[in-house]
């Protein structure tokens, strides 16, 4: 199959600066699609037909379905498939029908301009894209390359990084990069202010960790002062070690089946993970907002209702967590339907019922089944003693 629609990246400096076989395809289009900055860039003496994007993005996508067998050309920002336009299309389509020729991106210019290596930075987005996100990366002696929504975003990201106790950490912001117009300002993020910026702008930052920063691991089992909660919340070792019998994996989609303050779920995205956290009150998925938003995963998807009534209109998930009411419903039964092959599902259980529904569902399914008794040094008088917590009953089983 021969592509139809091609994808070319363009540099601040236009068109005249992209190589022979771009300025080709822009030459011979017959159909040009971008934002009005990126169509300026073509002489107006043109003869394609001109399109912008459509909000919602959908509508454009639909219309451009329609346009196949003609020469379409698709203009965006340097490097289409990271962050760009070019990553939905070629998931739309098919790589057989897109021709992608990217220039030098954002990440890749900012990289060069500091010095450091692109292997080693954390880079993400924040155009379209919540500021929350950030709080994910935040962490000591992290370097960040950050695409921008506008020029007031270098701004919220330093106070964002005051709030989070990184105040010392060191900004960049480039604006205009590879133009004429490229400029680059440095400055600390507690003397930041408003500033605002050139809105075409990449943020560099260089972390540091202040006295009182956050400092939070990826790896599950963060401290249960972490969480907002009313006390239905999974335990920090109890969810360390659901965490690990879930085995989160890059892009798969849990169900987290009464989430209470959605620790479980959070703890899966910042695996790497995507999540749909399903909670009866109201009370506490505003809780787990919160707390997705604090930790850094504010695109977890919260579902108020009771399972299993709310989750007929899902998305099939990879994994399954069920923490609490399993033992007086079809729960267990309605997941296990859901879950596609070679998905987990874990569940557990403090109650007598709730055991003997995961004593029933491990003789029906198998899987390993786990109890999980802790203690806690407390203090008696002068002394101290050993503190039980209420032990967990765990079912852990792979779907075949």
């Amino acid at each position: 199959m021969t592509p139809w629609l091609s994808i070319v990246g363009l540099g601040e400096d236009g068109v005249d600066a992209l190589p022979a076989p771009a300025q080709t395809l822009i030459a011979n289009a017959e159909v040009l699609v971008g934002g009005e900055r990126h169509l300026a860039m073509v002489d107006r003496a043109h003869p394609a037909e001109r399109r912008t994007w459509e909000s919602p993005f959908k509508k454009t996508v639909a219309a451009l379905k329609t346009l196949e067998g003609k020469r379409v050309v698709v203009l965006a920002t340097g490097d289409p498939m990271s962050y760009g336009i070019g990553v939905t299309l070629a998931r739309e389509f098919g790589r057989d029908a897109v021709c992608v020729l990217p220039a030098p991106g954002a990440f890749s210019l900012a990289a060069a301009r500091l010095g450091w290596p692109l292997q080693d930075i954390d880079c993400l987005t924040l155009h379209g894209r919540p500021l929350a996100l950030l709080n994910l990366f935040i962490r000591p002696d992290a370097r960040l390359l950050i695409l921008s929504e506008n020029g007031e975003t270098p701004a919220q990201v330093a106070a964002a990084l005051c709030t989070r106790g990184y105040g010392g950490s060191t900004l960049t912001v480039f604006e205009h990069m590879d133009g004429n117009k490229e400029n680059a300002r440095d400055g600390v993020a507690k003397d930041w202010g408003d500033t605002r910026t050139a809105d075409l702008n990449t943020i560099a930052v260089a972390c540091a960790a202040g006295p009182d920063a956050i400092i939070h691991s990826r790896v599950p089992g963060l401290p249960d002062e972490a969480f907002l909660n009313d006390g239905q919340l999974t335990k920090r070792a109890v969810r360390a070690a659901t965490l690990a019998a879930l085995a989160p994996q890059p892009d798969a989609l849990l169900w987290d089946v009464g989430a209470g303050c959605g620790s479980v779920a959070i703890e899966w995205m910042r695996a790497g993970g995507k999540a749909v956290a399903i909670e009866t009150k109201t009370s506490r998925c505003a809780l787990i907002a919160q707390n997705a938003a604090a930790l850094g995963t504010p695109t977890l998807d919260i579902v108020t209702g009771s399972a299993p009534s709310a989750l007929s209109d899902l998305s099939p998930p990879d994994a399954v967590f069920i923490g609490g009411g399993i033992g007086t419903t079809s729960i267990a039964e309605t997941c296990w339907d859901a879950l596609s092959a070679g998905g987990r599902l874990v569940a557990n259980a403090v109650t007598l019922e709730s055991e003997a529904k995961l004593l029933a569902l491990h003789e029906q399914w198998g899987g390993a089944l786990t109890r999980i008794g802790i203690s806690q040094a407390e203090s008696v008088g002068r002394f101290r003693a050993w503190s039980p917590l209420r032990t967990v009953t765990q079912l852990a089983v792979t779907k075949p």
